[in-house]
């Protein structure tokens, strides 16, 4: 879930609202909107735009999710293309979750757009993206990225897509 420029949501609130919804072994990651679960039966798209819409109604919380499975997950873990980023400085690796895949005129935009030494590489609806001298310092911001790819986007860095990978039971 994007909680950025959000007011601040209860990890336990956000617990609760997936119990609700009948999701199974739900656990949250400290507070980040990164939440693991199990359920059967909907697309990743359909659960995104059920707990959009349910976290508006129950939290008064317009914001997005971003739903991947563990096959999703692993996939995304496997085709990482900055292994020595990762660990060397795995904080200074962002995967940027995406609504959708982004079309190639797309990508030429966002790349054009890139005036520091980040690297960009895209796979499926994720953006790998390596901060050299740091995230906070970019002006690859994700409202750029967003902007550039014309889809909604959130990013977490690597040590936290690791952390979830072991929550979730995939790494």
């Amino acid at each position: 879930m994007n909680l950025a420029g959000q007011r601040k949501v209860g990890m336990a609130d956000l617990h609760d609202l997936l119990v609700d919804l009948a999701m199974l072994d739900v656990r949250t990651s400290l507070q980040s909107g990164n939440v693991v679960f199990r359920t059967d039966g909907k697309t990743t798209t359909q659960l995104e735009a059920l707990l959009e819409r349910t976290a508006a109604k129950r939290l008064q919380l317009e914001t997005d999710f971003f739903v991947r499975t563990a096959s999703d997950w692993r996939a995304l873990v496997a085709a990482n293309p900055f292994p020595v980023e990762a660990e060397r400085a795995p904080s200074h690796l962002l995967v940027v979750f995406l609504k959708r895949v982004p079309d190639r005129a797309e990508l030429a935009i966002l790349r054009r757009a890139i005036t520091g030494r980040e690297l960009v590489r895209a796979d499926s609806r994720q953006l790998y993206v390596v901060y050299p001298d740091g995230v906070g310092r970019s002006r690859l911001t994700i409202a750029l990225i967003e902007k550039s790819l014309a889809t909604r986007g959130t990013g977490r860095n690597w040590n936290t897509v690791v952390r979830l990978g072991v929550l979730a039971g995939v790494s």
